[in-house]
């Protein structure tokens, strides 16, 4: 009980929206706010998502657990029922419900960052820190990636 409390207050006040559509909409324009590319979280059957701008936190809510390869990557993540962040531009941290598999092992992801617009790379950590970087363009949909080596980034 206690938990839903802290869960309530963190809350309050809070954009939300419910629905996929709604919330997939959301979401598309939260990523692009920030400067990360669309599909960096591609999450499916999206029930609620909020967002407090206030604090920056945002929270995404899905049907059921889902996993997804990266070929740009050559990376499976999982993502729980409920992902959650704290962002600014450029930026998510403290971030619950991702996962990377690596080798044998499930490693949490708590952060996720780019340097700037020019920005070539995208930054995850896990939570002791360790990180590891990948090529923006192994995030975009399509339509990103054709406009973005139209300008001449490769």
């Amino acid at each position: 009980m206690a938990s839903n409390k802290a869960r309530e207050d963190e809350r309050a006040g809070a954009e939300i929206m419910y629905g996929d559509e709604a919330c997939y909409r959301q979401s598309v324009e939260l990523l692009e706010e920030l400067g990360f590319p669309r599909g960096v979280l591609p999450l499916k059957n999206l029930e609620e998502c909020g967002r407090i701008r206030e604090t920056g936190f945002v929270w995404m809510k899905q049907k059921a657990p889902y996993e997804h390869f990266f070929d740009g990557t050559n990376t499976l993540v999982s993502y729980a029922t409920e992902v959650t962040a704290y962002v600014e531009k450029f930026k998510m941290k403290k971030m619950t419900g991702i996962k990377s598999k690596q080798i044998l092992l499930w490693v949490p992801i708590v952060e996720m960052s780019m340097e700037g617009p020019a920005s070539k790379k995208i930054h995850f950590k896990t939570p002791v820190g360790i990180g590891r970087s990948f090529p923006i363009t192994a995030f975009m949909t399509e339509e990103e990636k054709h406009k973005y080596l139209e300008k001449g980034n490769k």
